[in-house]
């Protein structure tokens, strides 16, 4: 277990951002789950051609959004996945919880191979432990997880397990660098066990570009200290749904217009949103975020180009 610091007290891992200590109480999450939800269709086909094996020049990267906060990341050195998340359902049961209204955008069977898999924290949503054992005994991948999750993931047998404090950094193969971030957030999987593990994001480095992954985070000032310790990322991955009600998502999610100041504070050359359309965590439309994420981007006098949405299974080239 790591050492006391300005974010672990010797038994817990907390926000220094936030009030120590702070999580939201039984009462407060059981008001939340009563509050009015938007209704989301049954279910929604996708319309992102994915083109997984086309060749990349030197200083290219191919980043393909899956689904959620999954997404394909391909070097001509290594291909990374985040938070990899086909189950039907971001639940510990089978039949409970949230269900998928889509396909993932790029089936299992038609990835290539994995290299390594980025892990941003525990949840459900972002810690699929049927997915990653596929992935297991597929591929045999890199892991890199938050401190406090090698025990969920031992079991698994993955060759290579790393655990990572905030600001630790792992070199994978030549040339890749990928530092683990801070974020404002929280861990649990069940009632016990909240903020024993950590919680951030990933900056990747690879062929002369800077990647960024927010896993699920509130918006605040760590942005602004990844960009001054690590440098502006070419790509961000943030965040922009899962927001409602603010009076209770607010410290843990960002909404469109903070994700915006996300992506000027990390002096990001474009962004890409994730985390919405997949799974209906919250409250809510299933297409409230991308058309605040429009009118946040107008507001701030953004272009939308520089901020965009991709279809589950589409790919670009940065």
């Amino acid at each position: 277990m790591a050492r006391p610091s300005d974010h672990f007290d010797g038994k817990r891992f907390f926000n220094p951002t936030l009030p120590h200590g702070f999580q939201h109480s039984r009462r407060t999450v059981i008001k939340m789950m009563r509050e009015p939800r938007a209704p989301w269709p049954v279910w929604v086909e996708n319309k992102g051609v994915p083109r997984l094996d086309g060749p990349l020049r030197d200083g290219e990267i191919a980043i393909t959004f899956v689904n959620h906060a999954t997404f394909l990341i391909q070097t001509r050195g290594a291909t990374l996945l985040t938070d990899p998340m086909w189950s039907e359902r971001a639940s510990p049961f089978r039949r409970v919880g949230p269900r998928r209204v889509r396909h993932p955008g790029v089936a299992f069977e038609d990835l290539p191979r994995i290299d390594v898999v980025l892990l941003s924290h525990n949840h459900y949503d972002h810690l699929d432990l049927a997915t990653l054992a596929r992935l297991r005994r597929r591929f045999g991948p890199t892991v890199l997880a938050a401190a406090g999750d090698g025990r969920l993931l031992a079991p698994l047998g993955f060759p290579r397990l790393h655990e990572l404090d905030w600001w630790n950094e792992v070199r994978i193969g030549a040339g890749i660098k990928i530092t683990f971030v801070p974020a404002q957030h929280f861990s649990a999987r069940g009632l016990f066990d909240r903020r024993r593990s950590l919680w951030g994001g990933y900056v990747i480095e690879a062929a002369g570009r800077r990647v960024y992954f927010g896993g699920d985070t509130g918006y605040s000032t760590h942005f602004a200290d990844i960009r001054a310790r690590l440098g502006a990322p070419d790509v961000a991955l943030l965040g922009i749904g899962a927001y409602e009600p603010r009076w209770f998502m607010q410290p843990v999610h960002m909404d469109p217009a903070e994700a915006v100041r996300a992506h000027r504070d990390l002096g990001a050359r474009t962004s890409i949103g994730m985390h919405f359309g997949t799974f209906q965590l919250t409250a809510e439309a299933i297409d409230a975020p991308q058309a605040e994420l429009k009118r946040a981007l107008a507001d701030s006098g953004i272009a939308e180009s520089e901020f965009a949405t991709l279809h589950e299974g589409e790919t670009r080239i940065y």
